[in-house]
């Protein structure tokens, strides 16, 4: 007997520092920079660089069919004008699925904006921007997506900024069929992303670069025929995430957020959509 808990809880250290020593070595794939994006200090670290020649980025090993992700983020300082740090759920196809956060960069001493998207069945155009209440550029913040079957929820240190949820009852489609997998670049587009394109990168500050770190996943792992829940990096918690939703305190901070920080809403952007403005925007599910 005693040498069976003996072996059970060999097993279960194991089990836990193969969890916890879980990196970007064992998550993700470097999917182009040609040497411009590094795992750096043994597979905990990463960063991605952008020059004039080509930006970097990678990808999530796993595809996933819901689940809770985190990233931790410090963005590219200083001159940031005309990159974009993107960081996004998606899946493959004309019709594909995907949950966006982009950072597009601004000149010095600007902040950055924070560009939100939904897409479903290969629609998009529901933009939500903000301004942080931090500067990103000097600390690493923990950029979240909840998303299960009732509901999207984007976080941001653990507040949540936006709720996008599951009105399929009144004819708006919602990514939960598709498997996606997680994507992060660095890239040049500066011909739209600050002020509209109106201000270039400044090639002279070049390299931008971007650092991750604390990737998890705490998801339904895809592949193979088969699907695990709660089996993602780091964690061995269970999938309460598959009805979590938003309590009174996380709707007034949500409220708080896009009060004093939302600089852009495709709901309130009547010109935009002169036939009426989308089903969602004016539906209660």
């Amino acid at each position: 007997m005693r040498h069976s808990i003996i072996a059970f809880t060999s097993f279960l250290l194991t089990t836990l520092l193969a969890l916890t020593q879980a990196n970007f070595f064992s998550e993700l794939d470097i999917t182009f920079g040609d040497g411009r994006a590094r795992v750096l200090n043994n597979g905990n670290d990463l960063t991605l660089s952008l020059d004039k020649y080509s930006g970097s980025g990678f990808r999530s090993k796993n595809e996933y069919l819901f689940g809770k992700i985190d990233m931790q983020i410090k963005l590219v300082p200083g001159n940031s004008a005309g990159s974009v740090t993107t960081y996004y759920l998606s899946s493959m196809g004309p019709t594909h699925d995907e949950i966006d956060f982009e950072f597009l960069g601004n000149v010095s001493g600007q902040p950055y904006t924070l560009h939100t998207n939904v897409f479903a069945q290969g629609k998009g155009n529901r933009e939500q921007q903000f301004h942080l209440w931090f500067d990103p550029t000097t600390e690493f913040h923990t950029y979240s997506i909840l998303w299960n079957p009732q509901r999207i929820v984007f976080l941001v240190d653990g507040i949540p900024i936006r709720e996008f949820k599951n009105m399929e009852s009144k004819g708006v489609s919602f990514p939960k069929k598709q498997p996606m997998r997680v994507y992060s670049s660095l890239w040049n587009a500066d011909d739209w992303a600050t002020q509209g394109g109106r201000v270039k990168a400044d090639w002279s500050q070049a390299p931008f670069i971007a650092s991750f770190k604390k990737y998890n996943a705490n998801a339904c792992i895809v592949g193979s025929g088969t699907s695990s829940c709660g089996s993602g990096s780091g964690t061995t918690s269970g999938s309460n995430w598959l009805t979590q939703e938003l309590d009174s305190a996380g709707l007034e901070r949500m409220k708080w957020v896009q009060k004093n920080y939302m600089v852009y809403n495709y709901c309130a952007d009547v010109q935009r959509f002169p036939q009426g403005l989308p089903t969602e925007c004016t539906t209660t599910s």
